[in-house]
C-alpha cells in the first residue's frame, strides 16, 4: 500500500470539511437536515446538463454551470423559507428527487451514463491530485473570512449563497454522499454538546481512517468514508457524553 496516495484526497477531504463542518452545524440548527443534499444534487445536474450540451465543456464552464444551478436552489429555498416555513423540508426533499430523476433521464441514453451517475455521487476522491486543489483551496479560504467577518448565521440570504458556493466546489470533489456526510455527520457527533474543534475532529478522523481502510480493502473509497465518518461521530458523541457527565 503506497500511503503517499492518502494526501491529495486527505487534503481535499480537509478543504471540504474546513467549510463543511460550520455549515453543518447551522444547518442542523435551522432544522433544514436534506439541503445539503437538494443543492449537491441540484450542481451535480448543472454538470450533466453541460455535459449533455457538450461532450468536452471546459473546467470553467462545469463549475460556472454547477454554481447556476445551486445558487438558484439555494435562492428559491430562501425564498421558500420566508413563505412556507413549516413545509421546508418537504420542498427540499421535493427538488432533490426531481433533480436527481433528471440526471437519469438526461443519462438514460448515454453508455457511459451509469459511471458519470456513480462519480457524481460517491465522487473519485482517491484520484484527486495537487494540481486539483489550488482553487477549491481559494474558494475555501474566501468562504471562511466571509463566515467569520459578516456573521452569516444572522443573515439568511447571506448563508444560502456561501452554503451554494461550498457545496458546488465540494461535489466536484467527493461527490454527494460526502459532500451531505461531511456536513451532517460531523456536526451530529456534537449535536447534544456543540464544539466546533470537536466537530473538526471528527471530520478529520473520519476521513483519515476512511482512507486508510479504503486503500487497504480496495473497496470504493467514498462509500467508506461515509461509514468511517459515521462510526467516528457516534464514538466522538458518547466521548463527549460521557466528559460532560464526569465533569
Amino acid at each position: 500500500m503506497d500511503y503517499a496516495l492518502i494526501l491529495p484526497p486527505l487534503l481535499a477531504g480537509l478543504l471540504v470539511l474546513a467549510t463543511h463542518v460550520p455549515l453543518g452545524m447551522q444547518v442542523l440548527a435551522r432544522g433544514i437536515i436534506f439541503i445539503d443534499l437538494a443543492v449537491a444534487q441540484l450542481a451535480g445536474l448543472g454538470v450533466i446538463v453541460v455535459h449533455v450540451i457538450d461532450d468536452k465543456p471546459s473546467a470553467y464552464t462545469v463549475q460556472i454551470a454547477a454554481l447556476v444551478m445551486a445558487l438558484l436552489g439555494s435562492l428559491l429555498f430562501r425564498w421558500l423559507e420566508t413563505r412556507w416555513a413549516s413545509r421546508l423540508e418537504a420542498f427540499i426533499g421535493a427538488t432533490f428527487v426531481l433533480s436527481a430523476t433528471a440526471a437519469l433521464l438526461l443519462l438514460a441514453g448515454n453508455p457511459h451514463g451509469g459511471e458519470q451517475l456513480n462519480d457524481l455521487l460517491a465522487g473519485q476522491l482517491l484520484w484527486v491530485s495537487y494540481e486539483d486543489l489550488p482553487v477549491p483551496a481559494i474558494v475555501t479560504a474566501c468562504i471562511l473570512v466571509s463566515w467569520r467577518y459578516l456573521n452569516p448565521r444572522n443573515n439568511s440570504l447571506l448563508f444560502y449563497a456561501l452554503f451554494a458556493l461550498a457545496v458546488t466546489t465540494s461535489v466536484q470533489l467527493v461527490g454527494v454522499y460526502l459532500v451531505f456526510s461531511s456536513l451532517i455527520l460531523p456536526a451530529l457527533g456534537t449535536y447534544q454538546y456543540p464544539n466546533l474543534k470537536a466537530s473538526y475532529a471528527i471530520g478529520g478522523i473520519g476521513y483519515v481512517t476512511g482512507l486508510i481502510v479504503s486503500l487497504a480493502t480496495d473497496l470504493p473509497t467514498g462509500p467508506v468514508i461515509v461509514w468511517s465518518l459515521a462510526i467516528t461521530a457516534i464514538l466522538g458523541g458518547l466521548m463527549l457524553h460521557y466528559r460532560q457527565k464526569n465533569s
